[in-house]
């Protein structure tokens, strides 16, 4: 008698091609999550090896960052239109040359290429590695679960991220930050050339490069002009036409976007209160979380004389905060509602800011990064998820994996650009002076303009906010993962918070 229950060859092969699938999936995003985070503690070592200036040292995080939030949304519509498994490859194939090539990097600017060039190819791959999941996987109980590893092993790769970088610049040297990159990402691509299947969406013949171009350059021109105000100052030609270049090139895409037949970014969708309230939530946060990170890794082995090592343990429990926080909102969002835990994480985001305002420097690890660390990125992490569920439940059913991307675009966007703002306030207080105590102060202020914008935001978004029933609002994303809008849109990515946290993991719904 034939045992009709034992799995068939076939489906022996086909159950370890889906897993094959996931696993390329998990370690292609591990590594982008990954290198958001992993520089952070390199950053002094980098700054004496290559001779960085303060500005120069920012843009080592905000060229990827910018690159990033800029073509992800191209990444995911090419990742549709040329298929998942090419773009995966290509993606992947870009950010491990980008990591060799940082990794040797002998001048500044170099450097700064390699991280623009990390960023585009995680911006192709992030995207190709949550459609080539979902379209393995069939929707159902093994779809969540495998979503629910690719979330996790980002958010791992996020909390990581600080201690490995810590380790790899203790013991070898700032350049395996980027070179560990490289063995992972060559094992990766040729396993994913072995096993992974081609697919693709129909429907779509063009992708709006001009739309990516123009919103990329745009915001890294008015980026380059916030710095240049470090030296320059506001009126300086060297600032004014940088600043009024990007505005100009950001209201011509707004002009590209609304004319052209398939828009990178369809206006349409900010018409809905909800998903224009939460992204411009998402830019708030951002602009001050991201910026968090590197203030508090300077001033860790700056201010406090802590190692690469140290400054990388010492910030393990603020990244696992973000982690613990994302984790138990949607069961806080069911009880409160989605618009009370948006404001209930803003409110614990702003004081967490007001308390590192406080810095001194000899501050103590509790009181100076570690309690008010916690505070910080656990209020992010139960604004973040709520966000993510209005803004995917006021869209339109089709809209829904485009609004995601759109969400996490925005807090990644106003990550970059916080953090030019931010550092030039920063450096606006210090004077040009490098003691501890002329850095303390001009990285207190920095937090304290950065809870101020917080504050702000919290009282925008109780006016501005709908607010819907805590059911929907619980069910709208994980609805949103399943559902084959979020599946199939060109734009269901997800990336790093990171914009505003180095663990920032996002579902296709954005939680």
């Amino acid at each position: 008698m034939v045992d009709v229950t034992a799995p068939t060859p076939l489906q022996i092969r086909q159950k370890s091609r889906t897993w094959a699938v996931v696993l390329a999936a998990c370690t292609g995003q591990f590594l982008v999550i990954l290198d958001v985070s992993v520089v952070n503690v390199a950053l002094p070592s980098m700054r004496s090896d290559l001779g960085l200036s303060a500005g120069q040292l920012q843009w080592v995080l905000n060229a990827y960052a910018i690159a990033f939030a800029g073509f992800m949304l191209l990444g995911g519509r090419a990742a549709d239109i040329y298929g998942r498994k090419r773009m995966f490859l290509v993606g992947l194939g870009l950010f491990t040359a980008a990591s060799l090539a940082g990794g040797f990097a002998q001048e500044g600017w170099q450097l700064l290429a390699a991280r623009a060039a990390q960023g585009l190819g995680a911006a192709v791959l992030s995207p190709a590695t949550l459609t080539l999941l979902t379209a393995a996987v069939p929707e159902g109980p093994a779809r969540t679960r495998a979503i629910g590893t690719w979330m996790a092993v980002g958010a791992g790769g996020g909390a990581a991220g600080g201690l490995v970088g810590g380790v790899l610049t203790d013991l070898l040297s700032w350049r395996w930050v980027l070179l560990i990159n490289v063995p992972f990402g060559v094992l990766v691509l040729i396993g994913a050339t072995v096993w992974l299947a081609e697919s693709r969406a129909g429907g779509r013949h063009r992708i709006d490069l001009l739309g990516a171009v123009l919103v990329t350059v745009g915001l890294a021109t008015v980026s380059y002009g916030i710095v240049q105000t470090e030296q320059e100052g506001w009126t300086a030609a060297a600032t004014l036409v940088p600043l009024l270049g990007g505005v100009a090139l950001l209201a011509l895409f707004v002009l590209v976007e609304a004319r052209t037949a398939v828009p990178l970014m369809p206006l349409r969708v900010l018409g809905t209160r909800a998903v224009a309230a939460a992204n411009v939530a998402m830019i708030v946060m951002g602009s001050a979380t991201f910026s968090m990170w590197y203030f508090m890794t300077v001033y860790a082995q700056s201010v406090l004389d802590y190692t690469p090592m140290q400054a990388g343990l010492a910030l393990m429990p603020t990244s696992m905060a973000v982690v613990l926080g994302s984790t138990f909102a949607p069961r806080i969002m069911a009880r409160v509602g989605a618009k009370n835990l948006v404001l209930i994480g803003l409110a614990i985001t702003a004081t967490g800011f007001g308390w590192q305002s406080t810095m001194s420097a000899d501050g103590s690890y509790l009181t100076s990064i570690c309690g008010p660390g916690i505070l910080m990125m656990a209020g992010a992490g139960f604004a973040s998820t709520p966000l993510a569920s209005l803004a995917t439940s006021g869209a339109a059913s089709g809209d829904a994996g485009l609004v995601s991307g759109l969400v996490n675009t925005s807090r990644t966007m106003g990550g970059a650009l916080g953090l030019a703002v931010l550092s030039t306030v920063a450096a606006a207080r210090t004077g040009g002076g490098t003691g501890a105590e002329e850095l303390t102060a001009g990285f207190a202020l920095a937090f304290r303009t950065a809870g101020t914008v917080l504050l702000g935001g919290l009282l925008l978004m109780a006016l501005w906010l709908p607010r819907h029933r805590s059911s929907r609002s619980g069910r709208s994303g994980p609805s949103a993962t399943s559902s084959p809008s979020a599946t199939s849109s060109p734009s269901s990515t997800s990336t790093p918070s990171r914009a505003g946290s180095p663990s920032g993991v996002s579902s296709p719904s954005g939680d």
